[in-house]
């Protein structure tokens, strides 16, 4: 299972985390996220105590810098999760000594995380060997920009691995970016990379699963080579400091089911939205898979999925793949 941003509340410049320290915030999804033998976030922001902030900002409207405490980890363990992306544009709001932190934090609760370069997230699930790489247009990070050096360290994995996940952090943010423009992406003077060819790239490479947050609303799905590519999944948890009004409110989880050797077999859009102050609760309305589904459709309209009740994904039969 993979779901998109997450950030518990932070405690930077002032307290603004949750009531009960948070605690509940993830309570209703726990059921949902433990059933899956792996499940994913991107933990955005750092966990830490004190530092100093590293993130300078030109629009002070639109830097924002979060830090959370480090035992948050332990909830995050207790919810389900198995990895986290620290590949994004908050993972150094206290510089790389705030990743370093959050990386200890993390690996106390027993948590694996790929983001820096070189961290790559490897285990073992059932018998078949699983290998995480996370990648951002943003310092210090595996380098989405790089798509040639990207391309290698994705083959190096494959190598050593049964299955293969990337992690992108990628794209501009915002309402309205919800469609896919098969371009660089522009946001505040910053390349936020294309995520169309470095998606297909790294699959071209070895990649068996390309899991996208970033743009803080869904985006369209494909499936390329009978890997599947979730573009965004938007925002899960972010308490406080990212709108989570219209869109950007809606928290998809993505169920997806590979065969060992990576392809899809078939997948499921758990729909959910987040609520001030109580957490993520499911949308029995089904919003996050209605809209996936329709971009999906818009974005890719001759990608091989069929989109059916309930938020199922299933590829399209055999003789239809090209």
């Amino acid at each position: 299972m993979a779901v998109g941003d997450i950030m518990l509340g932070t405690n930077f410049p002032d307290n603004r985390l949750a009531p009960n320290d948070g605690a509940h915030l993830l309570d209703a999804m726990r059921p949902i996220l433990q059933k899956a033998d792996i499940t994913f976030g991107n933990l955005e922001g750092v966990l830490m105590q004190g530092g100093v902030a590293a993130k300078k900002c030109k629009n002070p409207r639109s830097c924002y810098v979060f830090r959370s405490p480090p035992h948050y980890a332990h909830y995050l363990k207790t919810a389900g999760f198995d990895v986290l992306s620290l590949a994004n544009n908050h993972a150094r709001d206290f510089g790389e000594e705030g990743r370093s932190a959050t990386m200890a934090a993390l690996d106390h609760a027993g948590l694996r995380h790929s983001g820096r370069v070189g961290d790559v997230a490897r285990w073992q699930v059932k018998g078949t060997s699983v290998a995480l790489i996370a990648f951002a247009p943003f310092g210090g990070s595996h380098d989405l920009l790089d798509i040639p050096l990207a391309q290698k360290q994705v083959q190096q994995e494959a190598v050593k691995s049964d299955l293969v996940i990337v992690s992108i952090h990628a794209g501009a943010e915002g309402k309205d970016v919800m469609r896919i423009p098969f371009a660089h992406e522009m946001f505040y003077g910053e390349d936020r990379g294309d995520v169309v060819e470095f998606s297909r790239a790294v699959v071209d490479a070895g990649a068996d699963l390309v899991i996208g947050h970033g743009p803080h609303v869904p985006r369209a799905m494909e499936l390329y080579k009978k890997r599947l590519i979730a573009y965004s999944l938007g925002n899960f948890l972010t308490y406080q400091g990212i709108k989570i009004s219209g869109n950007n409110g809606v928290a998809p989880i993505l169920s997806v089911t590979l065969s060992a050797t990576g392809v899809f077999k078939q997948g499921r859009i758990i729909s959910a939205r987040q609520y001030r102050p109580e957490g993520t609760r499911l949308d029995r309305k089904g919003k996050a898979a209605k809209i996936i589904a329709r971009l999906s459709k818009q974005d890719f309209p001759n990608t091989p999925l069929i989109f059916a009740e309930k938020g199922v994904v299933k590829p399209q039969a055999q003789n239809q793949f090209k």
